[in-house]
């Protein structure tokens, strides 16, 4: 078995970040709010796996939607009835409600003796592996006050459990195997079998009359289970690491294999199973579920894996997640995975389309890329100890360094005006670089600044210097070769980021957030207001009175800048990384989010933003740039990154009316669906209403409502059948619902 450390990511929520230098990094405080709503039908929307376009729908690929922190370590979770039970190592059963994915909640919750590692439920009991206090029985019938009212004591540690019938299966580690317990009377549960494993027991499923078990170091065991009071090991088959967990469908198994990834088995033959394919996974393989022809793997330090199985024998990764956590386990139901995260909780991954969205193009650097900024085809990249590096972009799929020209310091931040790139190079300040020559650039003017320079923005004559613990730097570059520093203003904290509009500078300032700048006097500059955020501001965009904070730990802040002398917080939004970056483009924040990559947010209520989707990238996302129908992503020791933009969704409402007086349309349920599906609305007040169904084309289906009704809470079904009662074929579809006040729109899923 190969045990090298290297092959895990090591990250986040506890110790360490996924950067393959193993950085140490902070804890992460997270409590999840977001959401993926569509507002109006989508201008264009691209089904994965179709042809590019230079835009797409963020939406329709696998993407996060929200997540809860959990008090102790989430090891295990099971769905029952909008209600996700989460083993919680350390802190027993918490009880998630999960009615609204994007906004999960904690509202029950009991302790158990031991460490809860697994749990499943059936009817109104969960039943909870917990470790050396064996299994626990747990009445939900009140989610909100759960209750334990029965256990019984295994010879082993508890680790993984599952129900069939009147019986619970229980992977029961060392010595203890596989126990088979009676839950007849789940207030006295009774072990009635037993038998003992070669290797540790850490995960169990049942299908017909064989329990196969996860069996650590020993693989896989197949156990004859016809005789509850007398289960037999009838076969076994090694895998190629530690066999965590173990999920069936038909005559397979499929194996989580911790450094080996997933491992298909086929029990044809339960005497003889056999290794038929497997697939390495970039962390480690812990838990693994099954849903339709794709496996869903929980991989430690590398989030959620999704690999399609539709041949068992070559199964393919074609999606993944990276969660903020460690992911141990997962469960998959109505077109969402719910991942028990460890430190970081419970994470939901929307799976509608179990694919991916596509990088567009990349190019590794000599460096580690911090900072971008593109004009016309060519991007410019602050590649720290590598100083500028200028990329052609003419052709996105395929970009190419021409050109590269050595800074005295370490190159942090870029900004790019007519024909020159100002370089932000930490402890050698401003460096002025002629790009005129794209092929031969070279550095014409110098300034050092009393601090360390992280960015950098340029406006009229003058360049803005955010310059760590010197605030800001404004430095007179009328003459390129000789630029000066005029004036400056020292701020609270560590100055990271600044953006100018319209006289001011706003300073993404660190510890204390954002700094508002009054520069109409470029000589003497003062601090007119400011707003403290919750996190580490890094950097800080400006648009249509709003600025818009990346703030590490803390996701985007959205700042009302109305007052420049009080700027107050409207929103806070969390995003599944560490906002480092961010760029907007039209009704669209891009946050550069660390690990996680880039993260695409709807801005169009700017007290309301929608995390639309995302895509991790293989690195660290530090920053971001927009041009054209790209996103250039600085992606720290794996280049620049390119991404395409979200495609433009129109709006659909009147800006000038309050959120009360909009109507509101909730996800249909079931979704996916088949063969009917209930669309719930509510309306303010009374008037004419159109509720339809259109295609990903923006094709209409049928119209399900239209006329002048009540306001209040109305339902509709739609049976998935077109305006001349022919049956749709299976994909996504958006229900549109407009009234004289606005438009709403969902995405639905049929599934024939």
């Amino acid at each position: 078995m190969n045990m090298s450390l290297c092959r895990m990511k090591m990250k986040r929520g506890g110790l360490w970040s996924k950067n393959r230098t193993c950085s140490p990094r902070r804890s992460l405080r997270r409590l999840f709010v977001s959401a993926a709503v569509l507002t109006s039908l989508p201008i264009c929307v691209y089904w994965p796996g179709t042809a590019r376009a230079q835009c797409i729908d963020y939406e329709e690929y696998l993407h996060w939607v929200g997540g809860v922190e959990t008090p102790g370590g989430a090891y295990g979770v099971a769905i029952s009835g909008g209600y996700a039970y989460v083993a919680d190592y350390t802190n027993g059963l918490q009880v998630i409600n999960v009615t609204n994915p994007a906004s999960p909640q904690i509202v029950g919750s009991v302790d158990t003796p031991g460490a809860a590692y697994g749990v499943t439920v059936s009817g109104s009991y969960a039943y909870i592996a917990d470790h050396y206090s064996g299994l626990q029985v747990i009445d939900i019938t009140n989610p909100v006050s759960p209750q334990i009212v029965g256990s019984v004591d295994t010879p082993g540690s508890a680790d993984g459990v599952t129900v069939s019938g009147r019986y619970a299966y229980v992977a029961d580690g060392y010595g203890g195997g596989l126990q088979v317990i009676d839950i007849t009377n789940p207030t006295s549960p009774q072990i009635v079998g037993s038998v003992d494993t070669p290797g540790y027991a850490y995960g169990v499923a049942v299908s017909g009359s064989y329990a196969c078990v996860a069996d650590y170091g020993s693989g896989l065991q197949v156990i004859d289970i016809t005789n509850p009071a007398s289960p037999q090991i009838v076969g076994g088959v090694d895998t190629l690491d530690a066999a965590n967990g173990v999920a069936v469908s038909g005559s397979f198994a499929y194996v989580a294999d911790e450094y080996a990834g997933l491992q298909v088995i086929d029990i044809t033959n339960p005497a003889s199973p056999q290794i038929a394919g497997s697939v390495d996974t970039p962390g480690f393989s812990w838990g693994v579920a099954l849903s339709g022809s794709f496996a869903y793997v929980a991989d430690y330090g590398s989030g959620l894996q999704v690999i399609d199985i539709t041949n068992p024998v070559s199964p393919q990764i074609v999606g993944s997640v990276d969660t903020p956590g460690y992911a141990y386990s997962v469960v998959i139901t109505d077109g969402y995975a719910y991942v028990a995260d460890g430190y970081s909780g419970l994470q939901v991954i929307d799976i509608t389309s179990p694919a991916s969205a596509q990088i567009a193009g990349s190019v590794n650097t000599p460096g580690d890329v911090y900072g971008v900024a593109v004009s016309a085809s060519y991007a410019c990249v602050a590649d720290y100890e590598s100083g500028l590096q200028v990329i052609d972009i003419t052709n996105p799929a395929s970009p190419q360094i021409v050109s590269g020209v050595d800074t005295p310091g370490a190159a942090y931040g870029v900004a790019i005006s007519g024909s020159y790139a100002y370089v932000v190079t930490y402890q050698a300040g401003l460096q002025v670089i002629d790009i005129t020559n794209p092929a031969n650039p070279q550095i014409v003017g110098s300034v050092d600044t009393p601090g360390y320079a992280r960015g950098v923005v340029v406006t009229n004559s003058y360049a803005c210097v955010a310059d760590h613990g010197s605030g800001l730097q404004v430095i007179d570059i009328t003459n390129p070769a000789s630029p000066q520093i005029v004036g400056s203003v020292d701020t609270p904290s560590y100055a990271y980021s600044v953006a100018i509009t319209d006289g001011y500078a706003y300073v993404a300032d660190g510890y204390s957030g954002l700094q508002v700048i009054d520069i109409t006097n470029p000589v003497s500059p003062q601090i007119v207001g400011s707003v403290d955020t919750p996190g580490f501001a890094y950097s800080v965009v400006i648009t249509d009175g709003y600025a818009y904070v990346a703030d590490g730990y803390s996701g985007l802040q959205v700042i009302d800048i109305t007052n420049l002398v009080s700027p107050q917080i409207v929103v806070s939004l969390d995003t599944l990384g560490d906002a480092w970056g961010v760029a907007i483009s039209g009704v669209y924040a891009y946050v550069a989010d660390g690990y996680s990559g880039l993260q695409v947010i709807d801005i169009t209520n700017p007290a309301s933003p929608q995390i639309v989707g995302g895509v991790d990238t293989p690195g660290d996302a530090w920053g971001v740039a927009i041009s054209g129908d790209y996103a250039y992503v600085a992606d720290y020791e794996n280049g620049l990154q390119i991404l395409p933009t979200q495609c433009a969704i129109p709006v659909g409402v009147r800006e000038n009316l309050p959120v009360s007086a909009l109507p509101g349309l909730a996800q249909n349920h079931p979704n996916p669906f088949n063969p009917s599906t209930t669309l719930s609305y509510e309306l303010p007040r009374p008037g004419h209403v159109v509720l339809a169904i259109y295609d990903v084309r923006g094709a209409h289906v049928v119209t399900l409502v239209d006329e002048v009704q009540a306001a209040g809470e109305q339902r509709e079904e739609w049976n998935g059948l077109d305006g001349s009662g022919a049956p749709m074929p299976s994909g996504v579809y958006f229900a549109r619902l407009q009234t004289q006040n606005g438009v709403r729109t969902v995405k639905v899923m049929l599934a024939r």
